[in-house]
């Protein structure tokens, strides 16, 4: 489990009452980066009655469905997951009720959304590694990135490999490198995931009115 999933297990989050759909992220820094698309989209989840909750990891999630889906409070729900957590999703998906052997298609018509690799995979292929350098510079974190590349175990492998290390290493740099990608994203460039999980709650509290 990651610093910023251990975050959302210790400190639980809790939706507004008058919640009337929720995305269930593993951690934190799903939570901001799909915040932030939000927002860049010019959309107000809170009006919308829209709660994005970290679970703190997959292992979660079937808790998490059992309060919030059809044998709960019965609201609409979503989802995001890491590629390595697929398999944990599916299982609590059929575990509660809303199908069996799921595909990842069958998944995508529930809500529930897979990233290749990880958010953070996601948000360096959509970005372009130079453009993901220009963002850590910025930030005064070249220094430290120059300092993992000549790290042994990330001599010789790709730019993309090692920038994804260093956002997921260093404490809290994952939770707030999430905003910083997604605020440097060409809105016509988004990653499919995060784009997708977003589009289906709008879609569906739409179709609800």
């Amino acid at each position: 489990m990651g610093v910023d999933e251990r975050l959302a297990a210790a400190h639980p989050f809790v939706p507004s009452a008058d919640a009337r759909a929720v995305v269930l992220v593993e951690g934190i820094s799903d939570q901001v980066a799909l915040e932030a698309l939000a927002e860049r989209r010019g959309r107000d989840l809170d009006a919308e009655g829209i709660s994005v909750v970290p679970i703190g990891g997959a292992q979660a999630l079937g808790r998490f469905l059992n309060r919030f889906g059809p044998q709960g409070l019965d609201v609409r729900l979503a989802g995001l997951c890491d590629a390595g957590e697929e398999r944990d999703f599916r299982r609590a998906l059929e575990r509660a009720g809303l199908g069996s052997d799921l595909t990842r298609a069958e998944m995508e018509r529930l809500g529930f959304y897979v990233c290749v690799a990880d958010l953070e995979d996601e948000l360096i292929r959509a970005l372009g590694a130079a453009s993901v350098e220009q963002v850590v510079a910025a930030q005064g974190d070249l220094g430290s990135f120059r300092t993992l590349q000549k790290q042994s175990p990330w001599q010789g492998r790709t730019i993309e490999e090692q920038l994804r290390r260093f956002m997921g290493s260093g404490g809290r740099r994952k939770i707030r490198y999430a905003r910083l990608l997604v605020d440097a994203l060409d809105l016509t460039h988004v990653p499919r995931p995060l784009d997708l999980v977003l589009a289906h709650v709008g879609r569906e509290l739409t179709s609800a009115r």
